[in-house]
């Protein structure tokens, strides 16, 4: 016996999931799902399943589960696209939602395209996302103990590289480079997130600098690999760039899928994630019950 769920395919800067609303269409095994449907060409092709559902705690709650099924505690461009979603779809009516994430409750802060006159399908043009106080990400660097990690060695096959951890709810290992075209991303990506130093596994961050407020980067996430863009990473490259000197507390962070603007706030110690959402489309599929 089969049973169909209806679902939307959504992309923040390229990083495209596919987004179900679970008060319609409850999931089993979210697992096995991800894998399955993320596949580019047995699947509907993604970098993973997000799902949509209520809370105890905020207006709703979020779930993300990538690629190859694990689950992940926090995603920016799934976020501001549950905040797009939720809107266009009629659930709320709020400009400003509490998201309840396995990191904790996120604030997201809608900003609506200019109406036609009398017209009622108001759409979502980008999301700010109040991304919370970032945070040290410990690792055992020097043998001695985990400890924050600003500008350490780390090594992978002779190579030497710099890397400085920033937690974003999630773990990010990023490595400022003078040409990011010179790096194999593919190679060396899976390499650094499974590195000793990290027995959770981390995602990788490479980025360099551009000047005038913007840096260039690119991301091998965990559990997904190259992905268009990452807005966790996107944060955390940000706020690496900002302790170690190489950029204000306002960065443009140029990924393969497109630009955010990432702000980290002096009085609040919050950063700020901005950017837009887009919708693929909307599709259906069969399940085995």
């Amino acid at each position: 016996m089969t049973k169909t769920i209806e679902f939307t395919k959504m992309h923040g800067t390229g990083n495209d999931y596919i987004y179900v609303d679970t008060t319609k269409y409850p999931i089993e095994s979210p697992e096995e799902l991800a894998k399955k449907w993320s596949a580019p060409h047995t699947g509907i092709g993604s970098d993973g399943l997000v799902l949509i559902g209520l809370s105890e705690k905020a207006d709703f709650s979020m779930r993300i589960f990538n690629a190859d099924g694990s689950e992940a505690m926090m995603c920016g461009n799934a976020s501001r696209c549950i905040g797009k979603y939720l809107y266009e779809h009629g659930l709320t009516r709020k400009t400003e939602i509490t998201l309840d994430t396995l990191s904790g409750i996120k604030i997201l802060k809608l900003h609506l395209a200019a109406a036609k006159v009398n017209s009622t399908d108001v759409k979502v043009n980008s999301v700010t996302v109040d991304m919370g106080v970032p945070a040290d990400e410990p690792a055992d660097y020097d043998g001695k103990g985990a400890k924050p990690m600003k500008e350490q060695p780390i090594s992978v096959e002779g190579k030497r590289y710099v890397g400085t951890t920033v937690s974003m709810g999630n773990p990010h290992l990023v490595i400022f480079v003078n040409d990011i075209k010179e790096i194999d991303l593919p190679a060396i990506g899976p390499k650094l997130e499974n590195h000793p130093l990290f027995p959770g596994r981390i995602n990788v961050e490479f980025a360099q600098v551009l000047g005038e407020g913007q840096i260039r980067m690119r991301v091998w996430e965990r559990g997904s690999g190259i992905t268009q863009a990452c807005g966790t990473g996107a944060c955390a490259t940000a706020v690496a760039a900002f302790r170690t000197g190489r950029a204000g507390r306002k960065s443009i962070i140029i990924m393969d899928g497109g630009p955010l603007t990432i702000e980290w706030d002096n009085t609040t110690n919050h950063v700020f994630m901005t950017g837009e959402a887009t919708k693929v489309f909307d599709g259906k599929v069969e399940i085995e019950e």
